[in-house]
């Protein structure tokens, strides 16, 4: 986080850690906005007893999650926020600089998860079962030259708001394990994985603008 970067209000950085991961418990809560586990758990008592979040239990998923009336208070106080700091626009110009290496991701998730003969346009694709090191190694450094174009978008978002701050060391350490070997890092759905940040970082972006992710494909 940048000195001069701004701080966002501790219930505002929970509730929104609520709207960016959807399910999430107080443990990481606390890890995401920096802040004790007790504080952030009564942050999420007092938003629970306003209605605003709620605690589910599951077999497979188990967590804190923004009740219907609990998203749209999130995103008066993220809206709000932009408003009273003046950031709105360099949130904004960084969201569009980020768009522009978005698709040219997703494409870059399909190349790893799905190989294709870059010599042979007609040849059927395969799932990629990672035996090819230098189909692999091509993939890797692609993904090495999206991480030069976002870690600035990243830097940026950091030097103004705060909350914004660790995407960018995030993304580079899963950069470093997937070169190291550890192929998960890629595009694994467990961990901070690459897909993972990204995808986070995306969602944040959206949160942060107040702009739903069909009317932005919509856009597109």
């Amino acid at each position: 986080m940048s000195e001069m970067s701004y701080a966002s209000p501790p219930v505002l950085l929970v509730v929104h850690v609520l709207r960016v991961r959807g399910l999430v418990d107080a443990t990481d809560v606390a890890s995401a906005t920096g802040q004790e586990v007790d504080v952030v758990g009564a942050h999420l008592a007092d938003l629970e007893a306003a209605g605003l979040a709620s605690y589910k239990e599951g077999r497979l998923m188990t967590g804190w999650m923004l009740t219907s009336a609990g998203r749209p208070h999130g995103e008066d106080l993220v809206a709000a926020e932009l408003d009273d700091t003046g950031l709105r626009s360099e949130v904004d110009v960084a969201y569009r600089r980020f768009l522009d290496s978005n698709q040219p991701f997703l494409s870059l998730c399909t190349d790893w998860q799905i190989s294709t003969d870059w010599e042979d346009p007609d040849a059927e694709p395969v799932v990629n079962d990672h035996t090819d090191l230098v189909y692999d190694g091509v993939v890797i450094d692609r993904l090495g030259e999206t991480d030069a174009a976002v870690q600035p978008v990243c830097a940026t978002l950091a030097g103004v708001l705060g909350r914004f701050g660790d995407y960018g060391g995030r993304l580079a350490r899963a950069l470093d394990r997937v070169r190291s070997g550890d192929l998960d890092w890629f595009t694994g759905v467990e961990g901070d994985s690459y897909h993972t940040v990204w995808f986070e970082l995306h969602e944040n972006l959206l949160a942060t603008l107040g702009i739903e992710r069909a009317r932005e494909h919509a856009a597109g």
